[in-house]
């Protein structure tokens, strides 16, 4: 009896490891494919006291904000649903609280960020000089920026994403718009 046993339990064994079953596991969580215009960028010029270049993918609107100064404008990306908002301030001796203020903004972010590099902005010929913050991990703000001339202008720029912080479906979108950013800084110049 133990044999028959023994042997029965043998067949199911052996029958149940079967090589054409498939095995099934979940598949890992999937994200939309982006497909990214071509890099093209035109001059905007306006009567604020700046000018540089934007690409042809964005546009500009002035901030809607009720307390919102003239020449506080967003650069919006419609296909990234994301918007660049950019203030603008005269310095009048008080370059100080602007440049405090824009560290104070940037390490808000640091509570979520995994990681913050500043960049150094200097452009001599152009009199533009400032600091851009790459804050990195699951973040409101990926990249901010302020440029000045030391004296007379100051601009504080914050990219912002239309939806949930998520570093693994985000990052390459604001990898993109940090191109076009850099672009912004590199052209960007004072009018007299």
């Amino acid at each position: 009896m133990k044999k028959i046993i023994l042997l029965i339990i043998s067949f199911f064994i052996l029958t149940s490891c079967d090589e054409d079953e498939e095995v099934f596991s979940p598949k890992p969580r999937g994200f939309m494919r982006l497909e990214f215009p071509e890099k093209k960028y035109i001059n905007y010029d306006s009567t604020c006291p700046f000018a540089f270049q934007i690409p042809v993918y964005s546009f500009i609107k002035k901030d809607e904000y009720a307390g919102a100064d003239p020449c506080w404008l967003n650069i919006e990306f419609p296909k990234f649903k994301a918007t660049l908002h950019l203030s603008y301030k005269v310095v009048n001796n008080d370059l100080e609280k602007y440049l405090k203020d824009s560290h104070e903004f940037a390490n808000k972010h640091q509570v979520k960020a995994t990681g913050v590099d500043e960049i150094v902005i200097v452009r001599d010929t152009a009199k533009v000089y400032g600091l851009l913050f790459d804050i990195g991990g699951n973040t409101a703000s990926s990249i901010q920026f302020y440029l000045t001339d030391s004296t007379k202008h100051f601009i504080r720029g914050a990219l912002y994403l239309n939806s949930v912080p998520n570093i693994d479906s985000s990052k390459i979108v604001v990898d993109f718009i940090k191109k076009d950013v850099l672009h912004l800084i590199n052209t960007a110049r004072w009018k007299n």
